[in-house]
């Protein structure tokens, strides 16, 4: 989940990274999204706010979702990396799994909404929403989803990007002391084995490494700076970049290149820093694709 300012600066950005961003969409409450989709069924969620009272009045009313994303533009400004979305075949169970161990975030979310293919045929999605969070942790958070109705739409076309993306391979969280949110992360991913290392811990969830790094492991992968998190030992964790599967980063560095997008080489990666409409450090990385 990406807060953006606009969704025409987050298109124009992602399409300049090499992206294919489906249309404009809107939900029930308020937010608006403009989604880039992977071939492993992973994606990407830019989200704007589309009309200010309708979120407003939604947050008022419960709505965890709304909430959630008016707080973190609050303490962080309006572009980030707020939260993570795992798919879920019983969001209902979730949520009581969520209770039981005292990291429910609020309230379940149901709603549907309109999905529209590149050819503009529409279909109707509905979805249920559980939330999870640690109260250590203000900026960031996870959700369930369960899609209790596939919207049918071909979204093929949609899932083949210019740079070659396949699926998303990492997502780096930032905080001081990975090793404290350990018994959270197991909980939420439901994985218990883990990778503790200097540089912080890895969990592997379905379709990607998740990575809480210390600062040392954040600039080491990633090119991100000591100033990681502001303030004087500020804690909790925060989503701080994630890196794309790619088929070659040679013809991303020539994509990236002709649009004049700056990149660096970091280890194994291609990263790109922060910029208006992005959202958060990018990277890209090599991976075995069918």
């Amino acid at each position: 989940m990406l807060p953006v300012t606009s969704l025409a600066i987050c298109r124009a950005r992602m399409t300049a990274l090499g992206f294919t961003v489906a249309t404009d969409a809107r939900h029930p409450f308020g937010t608006e999204n403009a989604c880039v989709f992977f071939k492993d069924g992973t994606y990407l969620e830019p989200l704007a706010v589309g009309h200010r009272e309708t979120c407003e009045a939604a947050a008022l009313r419960g709505n965890v979702f709304v909430a959630r994303d008016q707080t973190f533009r609050f303490r962080r400004g309006n572009e980030g990396f707020s939260a993570l979305v795992l798919s879920s075949d019983d969001a209902d169970q979730d949520h009581k799994v969520f209770r039981k161990l005292t990291i429910s975030a609020g309230s379940q979310l149901r709603f549907s909404r309109m999905f529209k293919d590149v050819a503009g045929k529409e279909s109707e999605g509905s979805f249920k929403l559980s939330f999870a969070a640690d109260l250590r942790s203000p900026d960031s958070y996870f959700f369930t989803c369960e899609r209790v109705n596939v919207p049918k739409i071909d979204r093929s076309a949609l899932e083949n990007h210019a740079n070659g993306a396949v699926s998303i391979a990492e997502i780096a969280l930032g905080e001081p002391n990975p090793s404290d949110f350990q018994y959270f992360l197991q909980e939420v991913l439901n994985q218990r084995d883990i990778n503790a290392h200097s540089f912080g811990i890895e969990l592997q969830s379905g379709n990607a490494n998740i990575a809480a790094y210390g600062a040392e492991g954040l600039k080491a992968w990633y090119g991100i700076g000591s100033n990681c998190h502001s303030g004087s030992g500020a804690r909790g964790l925060r989503f701080r970049a994630f890196s794309v599967g790619v088929k070659s980063l040679k013809a991303v560095e020539k994509h990236l290149k002709a649009k004049k997008v700056a990149c660096r080489r970091i280890a194994h990666r291609l990263v790109v820093d922060h910029a208006p409409g992005q959202g958060c450090v990018i990277a890209f990385e090599e991976v075995n694709s069918k």
